[in-house]
């Protein structure tokens, strides 16, 4: 059993930053892949970053050249460094670990982007 805790979330202006940390509870280094996804009001979850055990990280769209995905491995963390946010970006952010043998979420923190 994998245990995902997210921290990081909060309001924020347009324009302004955050950084989503997703502490793991087992060795990331053999863990296939590690992922962020979010949820908006309404709307289905989708993934915005996501990183493969080779360390090749991709991202939806939406964020691309915003948003950077990376691996603590010392600390067992993943962490989603979110820029220049917008209105749209506002939605409850959940980590998601792929371990191949099963995949587990973290409870989600949420994320407004507000003016």
């Amino acid at each position: 059993q994998v245990q995902l805790v997210e921290s990081g979330g909060g309001l924020v202006q347009p324009g302004g930053s955050l950084r989503l940390t997703c502490a793991i509870s087992q060795n990331i280094f053999d863990i296939y892949q590690v992922a962020w996804y979010r949820q908006a009001p309404g709307r289905h979850r989708e993934v915005v970053a996501r990183i493969l055990e080779k360390n090749q990280p991709q991202y939806s769209g939406s964020v691309q050249g915003r948003f950077t995905i990376s691996r603590e491995i010392p600390q067992n963390t993943v962490s989603l460094q979110m820029n220049n946010l917008k209105l749209e970006d506002t939605a409850v952010y959940y980590c998601n670990v792929d371990t191949r043998q099963d995949v587990y979420w973290g409870q989600g923190t949420q994320v407004t982007v507000s003016s």
